[in-house]
Parts: structure tokens; C-alpha cells; sequence
């Protein structure tokens, strides 16, 4: 993906352990969920409680994603996976902090479901969960490693970016196995075996020697009972829809149904991430970071972060700095899609429509909106020989390998 800057960047390493990327989520009241801290109700502006049936807590964890950690703790609380909530993930190969939800289990069950890696950092009840959204961005520490880390370069790179970074989904959209994209477009296309085929079988960037036989072999010989003997016991995913089509081996769509449906989505929301970067990579050569004339944009809240509730037409007579051009993500609602956007779904051989989903309704996509530039908060850095620290918040849904990539010129 084309950078906006043009410096030649500090190159480096990130992720080289869990503690150089820190992430500690930003609530919908403002308030950072700081890791190493411990909360309770009042700390993140909560009423307390003492009667509602949902426990909200914070999440500190390492080495885990969302999703699983959760699922590991819901269980020590004997609930299953639904019961939980949580507004965004979180990289796994990090240090996260975030606010969490189960339901029907108390504080002092969630405090003492200890995992591996894992701290509860304060629980107390509430009459409402967690919802996905829920929260206004994250604040970032990134420590760069091996990088030439050369002041002028960092701030001719700040400079140059003015304030803005392109706001490209990132690879983590796009799956370990980069296949995602794959898995979504089959189910839009209502191929619900292909989909499933995909999943189970891809080898692209598997490192484990026992998966890559165990996929190789299902491609071959397309066994699902025998499959689920042999396939790791890690791949509880997989395990999972090969338990089901052992039994009812013609039933794809019910198979995918047995995955999260945050991951399930995820593989839809992959092809709406394809088609927004591309257009979005045609402006960053453009450099075409304000809004034109009749385009939709936001302005700011009072964070900095852009307020896409006070969506408009630009006008360039009226309106001044900071504001953000708007893209339409496409969907089963979202109107005629822009030129670049047609161009790119006539080639995926797909439409607005094909995000209703008939088989899967569940997975079906209305479509969003997403700005084009997104602003970073409060960066600070600092640099040392080999090394720099950069600190900085982000919108919701903005990608901190993203930003980091305009100073590095190397991550995906």
C-alpha cells in the first residue's frame, strides 16, 4: 500500500516481543483503560450497580486474541462464549487492555477466572453489556526496533503527514493465511462449500508442520470424519466444522454457522476492506487528502477524533480545517457505488446485493462508512541509536501498523 509520506523511512522491527506494542483502549466517556491499573466503576465513569445481571471488568492480556481469551474465561465462570461482550479486539502479539462483559456470572467469579497471561483488573455489575463499538479509539506505545532512527527523518515524516494518515485497513483484516478474502467473496457468491473449503484446506504462511499435512490431506481426499481424528487439537475451529460434517457432510452453510460470528463476519468484512484500500490507495497518489467539492465528510469531536455522526456535503466556501473525506463501504443498503468501486466489484464479480446474504442472513453486510484520512492524537516520540518509542491514540477501527508504517516504510 502507497504511503502518504515520502520520507524514506527508520525501517525496524515491531511486535519483536509482546511488550513493545501496547495497546490500552479509549471508552465511549474518554477515559483510558491504562494497562497495570486497577478499576472500578466510578474509575471509567460507570454508575454503580448492584442488581444487573451483566459483570463488566477489564481485560489485561498477552499473547492471546480477544475472542479466545474470553472464551477460556467464560468458561472457568461456567457461561459460554455468547455470554461475553467486548467493543473492538486486540492484537494478540501484544500487551491490551480493554473493557469486557460477561453475563450471569458475578465480579468475584470474573476476578478469580484466572488464565495464562491474562489479569482481571477490576470487575462490578451492570445492567448492560459490552457491545462491538462500544469505545472511541485506543492509545498506542509502539517501541521500534533495529530501526535508523534518525530524528530529522521522524520529523520530516510528522511534517510531511500534517496531522493525517491514510486510513488503510490492515493486514490483520486480511487473515494470518491471507485468505479471508477468499472465504468472503464464496460466500457472498453463495458458495458456502468453497468457503468452507477454504478455511479447512489453505496452507498460505502455515507454520505448524502436523496443519499443513492435516489441510493437504483433507484436500485430497475430502474425508470430514477422518479428518476431525487427525486435524491438531489447536485448530479448535477447524475441529469444530469438521465435527459437524462428519455428520451432515452436505450442509456447508450450517458448518460455517459453527464458527464465531465475529469471525465469520470478519471474512465479509474483508472484501468491503479490499475494496475501500484500493480506492483509497488511488487518493494517497493523488495526495487528494481534503474533501471535494460535494463529497461526504466529518469534522472532529472533542478528542480530535473525526465525528462521523455529523456527516455532509463538503463545501470548500464553508467549511474549514480539520475535516475528513468519506467513503462508502459497499452493502446491501449503500447507494450506486462510486466509479472505482464498481470498477473493483465488476471485476470480483460482485454487487452491493451480494452482501445480502440468503443462506447465511446473519453474515449479511448493509454497509458503513469509513473517513479516507484519520487524524493521530497526542504522538510523542522518542529516538536513541537503534531505537525509537512512539506514543499516539487513534480513532476506533484505525490501524496502529498503519500509521507506524508512514515513519518505517516496511509493515504491512
Amino acid at each position: 500500500m502507497k504511503t502518504l509520506s515520502s520520507s524514506i523511512g527508520i525501517g525496524g522491527a515491531i511486535k519483536s516481543r509482546p511488550e513493545d506494542f501496547v495497546v490500552e483502549e479509549i471508552t465511549t466517556a474518554g477515559k483510558v483503560v491504562s494497562a497495570g491499573k486497577r478499576y472500578g466503576g466510578p474509575d471509567l465513569s460507570f454508575t454503580t450497580c448492584t442488581e444487573g445481571e451483566f459483570t463488566l471488568f477489564v481485560l489485561q492480556k498477552k499473547g492471546w486474541n480477544t475472542i479466545q481469551a474470553l472464551k477460556e474465561i467464560a468458561r472457568k465462570c461456567g457461561r459460554g462464549i455468547r455470554s461475553v461482550g467486548f467493543a473492538g479486539t486486540k492484537d494478540r502479539n501484544a500487551v491490551s487492555t480493554q473493557l469486557c462483559s460477561i453475563f450471569g456470572a458475578a465480579p468475584q467469579q470474573v476476578l478469580g477466572a484466572a488464565i495464562k497471561d491474562t489479569s482481571i483488573n477490576g470487575a462490578w455489575k451492570s445492567k448492560e453489556g459490552v457491545h462491538l463499538g462500544d469505545l472511541r479509539g485506543n492509545r498506542f506505545t509502539v517501541h521500534v526496533r533495529e530501526a535508523v532512527a534518525a530524528r530529522n527523518v521522524i520529523e520530516d515524516t510528522i511534517n510531511e503527514l500534517g496531522g493525517v494518515f491514510p486510513n488503510y485497513f490492515g493486514s490483520q483484516r486480511f487473515g494470518f493465511r491471507s485468505n479471508n478474502v477468499k472465504i468472503g467473496l464464496a460466500i457472498l457468491r453463495g458458495d458456502f462449500e468453497a468457503a468452507a473449503a477454504e478455511f479447512l484446506t489453505n496452507t498460505e504462511n502455515e507454520t505448524n508442520e502436523q496443519a499443513i499435512a492435516a489441510r493437504k490431506r483433507l484436500a485430497e481426499e475430502g474425508d470430514f470424519d477422518k479428518a476431525y481424528s487427525y486435524f491438531p487439537t489447536y485448530l479448535k475451529y477447524e475441529r469444530s466444522m469438521l465435527e459437524y460434517l462428519s455428520k451432515f457432510p452436505e450442509n456447508y452453510a450450517n458448518a460455517i454457522r459453527r464458527l464465531p460470528r465475529q469471525l465469520s463476519l470478519m471474512f465479509v468484512h474483508s472484501v468491503e476492506s479490499l475494496i475501500f484500500n484500493t480506492e483509497l490507495e488511488d487518493r494517497v497518489e493523488a495526495r487528494a487528502v481534503l474533501p471535494e467539492k460535494g463529497e461526504l465528510f466529518c469534522g472532529v469531536d472533542g478528542m480530535g477524533f473525526p465525528d462521523m455522526s455529523k456527516m455532509q456535503k463538503y463545501d470548500p466556501s464553508d467549511q474549514a480545517w480539520p475535516c475528513f473525506p468519506v467513503c462508502s463501504l459497499p452493502g446491501y443498503r449503500s447507494g450506486q457505488a462510486g466509479e472505482a468501486a464498481a470498477r473493483i466489484m465488476e471485476r470480483l464479480g460482485i454487487s452491493n446485493e451480494s452482501f445480502r446474504i440468503k443462506g447465511l442472513p446473519e453474515l449479511s453486510s448493509g454497509g458503513s462508512y469509513r473517513v479516507m484520512f484519520s487524524p493521530y492524537v497526542d504522538l510523542k516520540y522518542e529516538a536513541a541509536g537503534a531505537d525509537a518509542l512512539f506514543s499516539f491514540s487513534l480513532q476506533s477501527g484505525a490501524y496502529a501498523t498503519i500509521f507506524i508504517n508512514e515513519f518505517m516504510k516496511n509493515q504491512g
